[in-house]
């Protein structure tokens, strides 16, 4: 029987965040190693201003996956709305292999696609103009020739003002819309979605046999969906064994 397949997404990474940085730790050293490939979908970092920062925290992060993929475990990472200028480099010192916007796999006989899932939440119009914004490459690459530290500055100076402009937002628009859902999986032809972003967990089933799969953010615990073959997936949650 084959291994299984992991996905996980939003952990959040920072150095800021060091509850969170164990948990990937003991994720990585005890958990991932079971899996035949892991898939992060996006938000790994809480921000990432470029393949140049080289904080202890993201020296460590680097060094847990590449020691995965070293052991012969690929690791696929599909960028979040907070770390889409991971790249190239990143890739390379890793052994990541960066996923596109959208991406389908086989998942055991069942044509899935894979994305962090902040495309499908149209309702929120002023987000969706940001995120047009920012992705434009022009941009992106005049923001990376801008010194470490205003990058650093700079980003964190957007992350207050989404933390604030969050408060002014209903739940619902900062969810998927059902119209675009069912819009991606007519254009994909696909039987099944796995995204995060909304850091919902939950397993939705819709009609014609068809799920949508909503990884959960990581905070107190790591959230792991795990597929198996001939075996419906299924979430493992778990803390930290010393805060059993």
């Amino acid at each position: 029987m084959s291994k299984p397949t992991y996905f996980i997404a939003d952990l959040h990474l920072s150095e800021h965040s060091p509850h969170l940085l164990a948990l990937f730790r003991y994720f990585m050293t005890n958990v991932a190693p079971q899996a035949q490939a892991l898939y992060i979908l996006g938000d790994l970092f809480d921000f990432w201003v470029g393949d140049d920062e080289d904080s202890a925290t993201i020296q460590e992060i680097k060094q847990l996956l590449r020691h995965l993929t070293t052991q012969g475990i690929p690791c696929y990472f599909c960028h979040g709305n907070r770390d889409f200028l991971v790249g190239e480099r990143f890739a390379k010192q890793t052994g990541v292999q960066l996923l596109p916007e959208y991406h389908q796999i086989d998942l055991y006989g069942q044509m899935t696609l894979l994305c962090h899932g902040d495309t499908l939440c149209t309702d929120d119009v002023a987000y969706q103009k940001f995120r047009q914004r920012v992705h434009q490459r022009w941009l992106q690459k005049l923001f990376l020739c801008l010194p470490l530290n205003f990058r650093i500055r700079l980003a964190q100076r957007i992350r207050q003002q989404s933390q604030a402009d969050k408060q002014d937002k209903s739940a619902q628009i900062m969810n998927v819309n059902a119209d675009t859902v069912e819009e991606t999986f007519a254009r994909f032809q696909v039987s099944q979605l796995i995204h995060g972003h909304t850091h919902r967990q939950a397993i939705h089933l819709l009609a014609n046999n068809r799920k949508r799969i909503v990884l959960g953010d990581w905070r107190k615990e790591l959230s792991v969906f795990i597929v198996e073959e001939n075996k419906a997936g299924y979430f493992l949650n778990l803390t930290l064994p010393d805060e059993k």
